[in-house]
């Protein structure tokens, strides 16, 4: 069993920057895919990133292409998500998952934190 915990998430301004932490527990997280998804208010939850088990590949929403960054550190048993020139339409309850190859292909992941709320105001 793996259970996932979001950190790092405030309020902040436009174009201000956040980085988010999603700690593992349980052996089997450095075997798996970790992706971050966010559920803003009155939307369908949403992809944003993912970073297979490795964390050599990597993919990203389009709307986050260029201004977010995934990564990991399986010593830590952590994956990251940097956000950089965030806007208000970033305003969202941000979560990370973990899953085998379904997790990293269509965001069919096992395993989901509770999430962690960002808020960016104008």
């Amino acid at each position: 069993q793996v259970q996932l915990v979001e950190s790092g998430g405030g309020l902040v301004q436009v174009g201000d920057s956040l980085r988010l932490s999603c700690a593992a527990s349980g052996r089997t997280f450095r075997s798996l895919n970790v992706g971050w998804f966010r559920r803003a208010p009155g939307k369908e939850r949403e992809f944003v990133a993912v970073i297979n088990w490795t964390g050599v590949s990597t993919n990203y929403a389009d709307s986050v292409k260029g201004r977010f960054t995934i990564s990991r550190d399986n010593a830590e048993n952590t994956v990251y998500l940097q956000m950089n020139s965030l806007n208000a339409e970033d305003t969202a309850l941000y979560y990370c998952a973990a899953g085998s190859g379904k997790c990293y292909t269509r965001s069919e992941c096992d395993y989901w934190g509770q999430g962690t709320q960002v808020t960016v105001s104008s």
